[in-house]
């Protein structure tokens, strides 16, 4: 088995025990022993992860931009590219690092998950290296078993995003923080695998 076809195997068992555990997947046969295998995946990715595109340094330096963090690097799921949901999903349980202040986590957990959910309106830098606002929430996900899942989403503007990038069911992205006058910002990026590593598509 080459290298290509190594991950893209890790890369399937790790979206079927993500849909499992976070999309409610009542026909999953996933066993536990094997969700503990699939979240392993991150091993297999370059340590430390790939770095942020030169691309994007010098648009988050012109715009005075410091802080900078990666917050999550993610397949994306049929649910994060359907316009009927309209979202980007941000589980915990993948995010790398706190990219929050405590007043901004205590902010976002005043919501109750219902109409008043409590938003942040952060600017995103998009693949294209488009700007715009998008809205930040936390989500409590319920699952059959009547227990909850927390994870942050980006809502809002999303669909519009994920259209004007070109934005695919099973494509791999990495979503970076960064400040700019102590706010907090975002950057998304597309990312596609070579055999001898990873480079990234804009």
């Amino acid at each position: 088995m080459d290298v290509v076809e190594g991950e893209m195997k890790i890369e399937k068992e790790y979206d079927q025990g993500f849909r499992a555990e976070y999309e409610g997947d009542e026909s999953s046969k996933i066993k536990k022993k094997k969700r503990k295998k699939a979240t392993r995946c991150d091993q297999q990715y370059p340590t430390p992860p790939p770095d942020l595109p030169i691309k994007f340094r010098k648009r988050i330096r012109a715009l005075g931009g410091s802080d900078i963090a990666l917050v999550i690097q993610k397949r994306l799921f049929k649910t994060d590219v359907s316009s009927g949901h309209n979202r980007l999903s941000i589980p915990f349980n993948q995010i790398r690092q706190t990219f929050l202040t405590p007043q901004e986590t205590e902010f976002l957990n005043s919501g109750d998950n219902e109409k008043k959910c409590s938003e942040l309106e952060v600017m995103l830098i998009e693949p294209s290296l488009r700007r715009d606002t998008i809205s930040l929430r936390k989500w409590e996900m319920k699952k059959a078993s009547g227990s909850a899942t927390s994870m942050y989403v980006l809502v809002g503007k999303w669909n519009s995003v994920a259209w004007r990038n070109a934005l695919r069911e099973d494509e791999t992205v990495q979503l970076w923080s960064f400040r700019i006058n102590s706010k907090l910002c975002l950057a998304l990026v597309k990312r596609r695998a070579k055999s001898n590593g990873y480079f990234f598509e804009f």
